[in-house]
This record gives structure tokens, sequence and C-alpha cells, in this order.
């Protein structure tokens, strides 16, 4: 925030009170403003420039300018059928929004790596460093920008109608700094046409709200102050068991982080008329790491499948060169999420496991050693009794059971395995952590039991099936107005029962 402006008091953090009241106000002038189309949307753009000034004013004009710059570039593309005039104007948008993050997201991280090298090879030079602050959130709303010249240059849709209804694509407040990274084939049709608010869409987004400050405040926060942050600062204090649960507990951290974020966002965006992309879906329950990344951060992985690894040959140019992409693609969205080795490292590895997971579902073909074993078992003859087929068919689920109960928990460690380094301040300090864990040092003082509840109900909601959730969701927007306002009561006094001394923020925003 900056000093002496008239909104430099206010709060935009999705769990604070400022917000809550700044989405009221919205909500009310916007729907005020229905019949007229275009002054809704001058006044969401308003809204969510004014959402975003709350960190730093000046940074608005850095949305403005790639705005503005990928909306003509946009717009040229479609017009011209000249192909090398065409990618010249894509190169041109890529080199603005890519050069845009190199300076005030890379550009001090790259410095210092090339001064370390001239200082190994005998030369004493200084880095070169950039006194900015890295604006919030600008890593999705430029790879959103970038998405849009590249499907125009595709021919996959056509440009935006109108500057302004761009502007708020790419600045529409819910999703602006942590996602999700709407596509804008998603996005511009709602513009176009009238919005409508339902009772059920009403009642829906007030639910996704909600159950996001639930997770946010009373499972994110809770986590990382009384055991992800203590544990991580100094590890050589506690015991390899309360490492372990502190590596457990970071995982559930982020995930209930930023996934309740994203359900405050759709949510809000419900409420306005909008309706944004899932992008959670359990992603602990997955059975392998291409399982898991179809589950976590669904909008990135997706834009990265899509704009990087696709682009990178695919599965379309060999093995090899398949392998190659993903790794490449997956350190590339490690450095995407910040300018540090560790983020570097992470995405590595889990490029690394994808490959290897590609490469031997590759191999063991359309039979594995599980299907044989429950093949065999339901393979019934027709002199079975029916009480040998019932014992057979019930232990092929057995077995298939627990194969996949396996594969969760395998996927689920090597996830946290990764989480280490994602979490870490340095690559040393992550080392520091794998070190204590290898200690294998037994007790579990720090870990209260009400950290151990958390726990256990942490991964029981992340567990809860999306039928028995949709059951919830719409079960609550069926209810008369009172009663889903008393709800709405309770869960306020539970968020406040458990909120810190301070908002903390999201994780993600400072991507």
């Amino acid at each position: 925030m900056v000093p002496g402006l008239p909104w430099s008091g206010w709060n935009m953090q999705f769990n604070s009170v400022e917000f809550i009241i700044f989405l009221v106000v919205v909500f009310t002038v916007t729907w005020q403003l229905a019949r007229w189309r275009l002054l809704q949307t001058l006044f969401l753009l308003a809204a969510s420039y004014f959402f975003y000034a709350n960190w730093n004013p000046w940074y608005l004009f850095l949305i403005l300018f790639t705005s503005s710059v990928d909306f003509l570039v946009g717009g040229a593309i479609f017009r011209t059928s000249d192909q090398r005039r065409r990618k010249l104007l894509l190169i041109l948008s890529l080199v603005t929004d890519l050069g845009v993050l190199a300076v005030f997201k890379y550009f001090n991280f790259f410095s210092a790596q090339w001064s370390a090298y001239l200082v190994g090879r005998g030369l004493a030079v200084d880095p070169l460093v950039l006194s900015v602050a890295l604006p919030v959130g600008i890593s999705f709303f430029t790879f959103q920008s970038m998405s849009y010249t590249i499907d125009v240059y595709r021919r996959q849709i056509e440009p935006a109608d109108s500057y302004w209804q761009y502007l708020l694509f790419v600045s529409f407040f819910p999703q602006l700094v942590a996602g999700p990274i709407v596509r804008a084939s998603v996005f511009l049709p709602q513009l176009r046409q009238p919005r409508g608010l339902s009772r059920e869409m009403g009642g829906i987004g007030l639910f996704l709200i909600m159950s996001g400050m639930i997770k946010k405040v009373c499972f994110a926060d809770y986590l990382g102050a009384n055991l992800v942050d203590r544990v991580f600062e100094d590890p050589s204090w506690f015991t390899s068991a309360e490492v372990l649960a502190a590596v457990y507990a970071f995982a559930f951290q982020i995930y209930f982080d930023f996934s309740g974020y994203s359900d405050v966002a759709i949510g809000a965006a419900l409420l306005l008329g909008f309706r944004l992309p899932d992008n959670f879906r359990s992603p602990y329950t997955a059975v392998n790491l291409r399982d898991f990344w179809r589950r976590w951060h669904i909008s990135l992985s997706t834009w990265l499948r899509d704009y990087l690894y696709i682009p990178l040959g695919g599965s379309r140019r060999g093995r090899g060169r398949t392998y190659l992409a993903l790794a490449a693609t997956m350190v590339l969205g490690g450095l995407w999420h910040g300018a540090a080795w560790t983020f570097v490292i992470w995405g590595a590895l889990h490029g690394v496991a994808l490959a290897l997971t590609r490469g031997f579902q590759r191999f063991r073909g359309p039979v594995t050693v599980r299907a044989m074993i429950t093949g065999s078992l339901l393979s019934f003859g027709p002199q079975d009794p029916p009480w040998a087929r019932v014992t057979r068919a019930t232990s092929a689920v057995a077995i298939d059971s627990v194969w996949r109960l396996g594969m969760i928990l395998l996927t689920f460690h090597f996830v946290c395995f990764a989480w280490i380094f994602f979490k870490a301040k340095s690559y040393g300090h992550a080392m520091a952590v794998l070190g204590k864990l290898a200690e294998l040092t037994p007790g579990t003082a720090n870990v209260v039991p009400t950290i151990s509840l958390a726990l256990f109900l942490a991964w029981a909601l992340h567990c809860l099936p999306e039928s028995v959730v949709g059951w919830c969701t719409r079960k609550f927007s069926r209810l008369p107005g009172l009663v889903q306002g008393l709800i709405m009561v309770g869960v306020g006094v539970l968020v406040y029962t458990f909120a810190q001394a301070e908002v903390r923020p999201f994780i993600y925003f400072q991507f």
C-alpha cells in the first residue's frame, strides 16, 4: 500500500472484513446497473482496478500497458492474413508479456546467477539489482493475457469486441491476483450477453465463499501458524516425527489455502453473474502424477499443456521428445512460481517423475499384474459354486482397492517430498529438513491433539466425494434466505474464532 492515498488503510485479502464490505458494495451496484451493460462493465473494471490499487496503485499502469498491447495486437493478428506479419505481431505480444515478467520477477535472480558465474571465473562483479517490488499476481494476469493473443493467432477465438471488456477480462478482481487463470474463450462470451443472477447461482456463490473462508482460516492458517511455520523455520529443534507431521501439514496448508482462494474467487464471480472454471479436484487422491496434475491447479496445468508442452512437441515426436517436453514444461512451471532454485528443483522433480510415469505406463502396456490377477479371479467357470464366485469377486475388489490405495499413498508422499523444496527458503534449508527426517527420531510433543485433529479433518474434508460436496451445495442454495443467513452468521463466528491476530496472506499471492 502507498501511504497518503485514500484507500491506503484497506486490506483486500479475501479473508478480511474490508474485502467483504467491498464485495457487498460491488454486488449491489453491479446489479443496479444490470440494464446498462457498458456502465456495468466500466464499473466492474473500476472496482477491479481499485481492488488491485490497494497493493500498489502504480502497478495499475503495468496491467493497463500489457492489456492494451495485447488487445491491439490481437485485433491486428485477426485482421491480417499475411502469415509473416501475424508471427511478428505474436512475437511482439509475447516479448511484451514475458519482458514484464523478466524485469519484475526474474531480473534480480538471473543477475545474481550471472554475477556468481563471473566471480567463479575470477572476475569481481557485483550483481545489478533492481529495487522494485514484485507486483501481486503478475504471473497470473500476464499468462491470462498471453493466452488471448496465442488463441487469436491460432484462430481458435475471435478478438474482443470492446477495449473495456478486454481490460475487464484481464483485471477481473475475483481471480486477478491468484487465479484461476481464465481463458478469453470462457470469459469474453459472458460479457457479450446479458447476465442474470438466479437464486441457485447466488446460493452456490455464498456456499463457495463460506467453504473457502473455512478452508483458509480454520485449516490453512491454523496449520501454518501452529506447526508448519515453526518447524520449517528451524527443523533442528524438532524430532523427525514432528518434521514429518509438518510436511504433511504443509501439503494440506497449501491445498486449503489455494483451493480456499479459488472457492472464494469462483463464488464471488458467481454473485456477479460470471462462471469461472474449477481449479481443484481432490488432488491428494490421485493414483499417479499425471492424475495429480489433472486435479491440482487445473487452470495452470492446462495452460502449461496447451501453450508450452504441446508446442514443445508433446507426444507427437517420439518418446524421447515427449519425456524432454514433460521435464522442460515442469521446470519452467516451477520457475513460474518463483525466481529461486528451490522452485526449479520442485519443477524438475515433477518433470522427471512425470516422464518416468509416462514411460512406465507405456512399457507395461494394457495388461498389468493387477489386471492379470483380478482378471483370473473374475474368470468364473460354469461349475463354480455361488460362494466361490462371491469369494473370488470380493478378493478381486480387495486387490484392486489395495493397489489403488498404495498408488495414492505413493503419489501423495512423492508430492509431499517435492513440497519440501517448494516451502524451503533455500536448497540448504530443504536439505536440513530432509536431514532431520533421516534421523528417524521419535516423539510428537509439539503435535498437540488439536493439530492432529485438524490434520485428520483436513484429510477427511479433502477426500469428500464430489457428489457429496455437490449435494451440500445444492441443499444450501435451496434453503430459505433466513436459514442461509443464520448459517453464514455461524460460519462467520467460526472463522472469527479461528482467525489469527493478523490476516495471513494467501500463499499464491507471492506468485
